[in-house]
C-alpha cells in the first residue's frame, strides 16, 4: 500500500512556490542571484541579470584582447567581469587600464583579490553595478560575454556613448543585424568551439 504525505503549508513554503512560479513565468532574461538573508531562509531573490556566471577560459581571454588589439594606452571595460580575469590580463600583459563591472558582490570581492595577487590593482578597478547603467564613454575597448538579448539591450548604449574608433569584442554572441568588422571561430584548450566578434564604433547610434 502506498502512503501519501502532504507537505504542511507554511507561509515560507507558500512564498517559495510563488517565487518558483514567478521564475518559471519570467522567461529568459532573468537569473537567480542569491541574497544572503533570503538564502538562509531557503528562498532566492529574483534580480535581473544579463547572463549567468560562466568564466571565460584564459586562452579565450587572450584571443579577445588580441582581436581588440589592446595596448598600453587603452581603457578596457569588461561588462559582466566575473572574477576579473579579462581586465587583469589586459593590465598585466599590455599595461592597459581596466574597469570590471559585475552585479554580484561576491564576484567583485574575488576580482579585487585577484588583482592584488597579480599586482595590477593600480591599473584596474571593479564596480558592483548593473551593466546597463554604466557610463562607458571613457572606454576604448568594451568586452562582453553575455547573451544575444543582453547585447541588444547594450547596443544603443554602447554606440551612443563610445567614441568613434572604439572596439567592442563579444564572446559567442552577436548584436543582431549589426555586422561585425571581424569574427573568429576557433577551438579552445578544452576542445570547445568559440566564436569572437569585433565591432568598430563609428559614431552611428544603433537602436
Amino acid at each position: 500500500m502506498l502512503m501519501h504525505f502532504k507537505e504542511p503549508v507554511t507561509p515560507m513554503s507558500m512564498l517559495s512556490r510563488r517565487l518558483f512560479l514567478t521564475i518559471l513565468s519570467a522567461g529568459t532574461g532573468f537569473f537567480l542571484v542569491a541574497s544572503p538573508v533570503l538564502k538562509a531562509a531557503g528562498v532566492a531573490a529574483l534580480q535581473p541579470s544579463l547572463a549567468p556566471y560562466v568564466p571565460t577560459p584564459q586562452d579565450v581571454v587572450e584571443r579577445m584582447l588580441e582581436l581588440a588589439s589592446v595596448g598600453k594606452d587603452d581603457v578596457v571595460y569588461d561588462l559582466g567581469s566575473g572574477d576579473g580575469r579579462l581586465v587583469i590580463t589586459a593590465a598585466k600583459k599590455y599595461g592597459a587600464k581596466g574597469v570590471g563591472v559585475d552585479i554580484d558582490p561576491e564576484r567583485i570581492s574575488e576580482a579585487k583579490a585577484n588583482a592584488e595577487k597579480a599586482g595590477v590593482q593600480s591599473l584596474v578597478e571593479f564596480r558592483q553595478q548593473d551593466a546597463l547603467t554604466v557610463d562607458v564613454s571613457p572606454a576604448t575597448v568594451v568586452t562582453l560575454y553575455l547573451l544575444s538579448s543582453s547585447n541588444m539591450k547594450l547596443r544603443p548604449i554602447l554606440t551612443k556613448q563610445l567614441r568613434p574608433g572604439s572596439r567592442i569584442v563579444s564572446h559567442q554572441f552577436s548584436m543582431g543585424d549589426w555586422q561585425p568588422a571581424k569574427n573568429e571561430t576557433f577551438t579552445d584548450s578544452n576542445g570547445a568551439t568559440r566564436t569572437l566578434y569585433l565591432w568598430n564604433t563609428d559614431g552611428q547610434v544603433r537602436p
